[in-house]
């Protein structure tokens, strides 16, 4: 689904999204317990939006913005965060 250009309304992975886009979280699917906790004490919920920043040369690490912060966050994880487009 990366090659697709995503409009608003679509579901897909934080993963997919490029610079300058936003979407909404809808959910985290992750077998560790502790990486699930660990993004969820980022702030990283169910609801809340999520802007994509900057993204490193090699694709790795991704600046995103939520919440009035920014945080970086490693494209593996970026794949277990389910979020809307917006």
């Amino acid at each position: 689904m990366s090659k697709q250009i995503l409009k608003k309304g679509d579901h897909t992975y934080l993963s997919n999204l490029k610079i300058g886009q936003k979407a909404k979280v809808l959910g985290l699917h992750l077998d560790k317990p502790d990486v699930r906790r660990h993004l969820l004490d980022m702030g990283i919920t169910k609801g809340t939006e999520i802007l994509i920043k900057k993204i490193a040369p090699m694709g790795d690490p991704v600046d995103i913005e939520l919440r009035g912060y920014e945080l970086c966050i490693r494209k593996e994880e970026m794949k277990c965060i389910d979020v809307e487009v917006l």
